[in-house]
């Protein structure tokens, strides 16, 4: 079942394929099988582009960064207009809490990328932060100007 999360409505285009549902991405062009991870991101997708003004030529969804020798893909970066990461999302679906061990996973994603700001969702509970000199702070939410 899809669960309804605290983010606008998103027009989202989904396709049932094999008794599966699939789900566009406008970020990666292609259909993508609806897990409930997968619902998130999407969302949290159509927010940044819809809510936020987010130009979509700087959202990468699935950016790649090798972290102490180990491959990893943030779920979303959002880039300045020079290229470098200004913004990173940590999706999990809704069971999965927000909690330490998330902030854990997107503060070493950080700790190559340098973004000013990072949210971290399960698409019910929110967590948005700015760093600011090596601190977070809390945020309510994401600020309208951020690129």
């Amino acid at each position: 079942m899809i669960t309804p999360l605290d983010f606008p409505k998103a027009p989202l285009r989904l396709k049932r394929k094999n008794g599966k549902v699939y789900v566009w991405c406008a970020i990666r062009k292609l259909d993508l099988l609806c897990t409930p991870e997968e619902w998130v991101r999407q969302h949290v997708i159509h927010y940044l582009i819809n809510k936020k003004k987010i130009p979509i030529g700087l959202i990468v969804s699935e950016y790649s960064l090798n972290y102490n020798g180990v491959n990893k893909r943030a779920d979303i970066v959002v880039l300045d207009r020079s290229q470098n990461p200004v913004l990173i999302v940590e999706c999990k679906a809704p069971e999965i809490p927000v909690n330490d061990k998330v902030m854990l996973q997107i503060a070493q994603y950080n700790a190559k990328l340098n973004a000013n700001y990072l949210f971290l969702t399960n698409g019910l509970n929110h967590i948005v932060c700015k760093v600011d000199i090596g601190k977070l702070v809390t945020l309510d939410e994401l600020p309208e100007e951020i690129v």
